[in-house]
């Protein structure tokens, strides 16, 4: 959907070069990811080398001599630190933000050393696996997700990713809330797709609704007497071609399922209204369409 709008804006008619800058945005969801994730990773280091470097102060304090060392050993830190699937995907994919912005990591560490949050699980002196765990789900969700700085910099870095922010954060909670003591494979950096098909669906779904705008807006306009083309807003029209082109051309996904789909995608994206009007729309074109016997639907689940 954001593609076709770029498209419209754009003026742009170069379908192979915005195609390519979609899969291109969709590939940076798993960077985002990994940046986040490897925060993480790095508010631990961080902190290491600060303990250490405390520690061999000519006049340091007892307390720095011999530090409380219970927040870098924290094991969910350390099976981040040693998985497989998260150190091959951030060498692949070639993650160094951290690393060429330190000072956003010293920011995040000072947040975190200055929370509530930090104190109580510190001064706590019984130590469990459950309590490591739920303690790194509240810190990024409490401290890291929350950050400005932090928001920004992601901001800054790709315009894409402001939409992205709450997907992969929540993702990311999900994960290391299973996180189980001794498992060696218990966690797993997701694939972005689920298969070739759910890729190919990408393509098809973008190709199909672009090079057929002018035939989908037919579907719909002769069902909106009571509104000037003119004034419905360009991002419901964009859904109302996008939800036709799944029910003409996309016989194995159920009606059902593009209705639901794409009222959830209006109500996140377009006027307050356009879920209601989108809704209205559609219904009718369906009963039109399945009238017509032009809806042809087949497949698992659908017979």
């Amino acid at each position: 959907m954001q593609s076709i709008y770029a498209m419209h804006q754009s003026g742009s008619d170069n379908l192979e070069k915005e195609e390519k800058f979609l899969f291109y945005s969709i590939d940076n969801i798993q960077d985002l990811y990994l940046i986040m994730l490897s925060s993480l990773i790095e508010i631990c280091k961080t902190e290491t080398v600060f303990l250490h470097k405390s520690s061999l102060k000519h006049l340091a304090t007892p307390e720095e001599r011999k530090p409380n060392e219970k927040f870098i050993k924290n094991r969910i830190f350390q099976i981040l630190a040693e998985n497989n699937s998260l150190s091959i995907a951030l060498e692949n994919r070639k993650i160094n933000n951290w690393s060429l912005n330190d000072d956003y990591i010293l920011l995040l560490l000072n947040d975190v050393k200055a929370s509530k949050l930090y104190a109580d699980y510190m001064s706590n002196p019984v130590n469990t696996f459950e309590e490591d765990r739920q303690f790194i789900v509240d810190l990024f969700m409490d401290v890291i997700v929350p950050n400005e700085k932090l928001y920004e910099y992601l901001e800054d870095d790709k315009l894409t990713w402001v939409d992205d922010i709450p997907l992969v954060n929540t993702h990311i909670i999900k994960q290391l809330k299973v996180i189980k003591s001794g498992e060696d494979d218990n966690f797993r950096v997701p694939k972005l797709y689920k298969d070739n098909e759910d890729k190919d669906f990408v393509k098809d779904l973008f190709r199909k609704t672009v090079l057929n705008e002018t035939e989908l807006a037919k579907e719909y306009l002769d069902k909106t007497p009571n509104w000037d083309t003119e004034r419905i807003a360009e991002i419901d029209t964009i859904i109302l071609k996008m939800a036709i082109c799944e029910f003409l051309k996309f016989p194995s996904i159920p009606v059902k399922v593009t209705l639901n789909e794409y009222l959830e995608v209006a109500k996140e994206y377009s006027t307050p209204k356009s879920s209601i009007f989108i809704n209205g729309i559609l219904d009718n074109l369906v009963k039109e369409l399945e009238a017509s016997k032009r809806i042809i639907k087949a497949g698992r689940g659908l017979m």
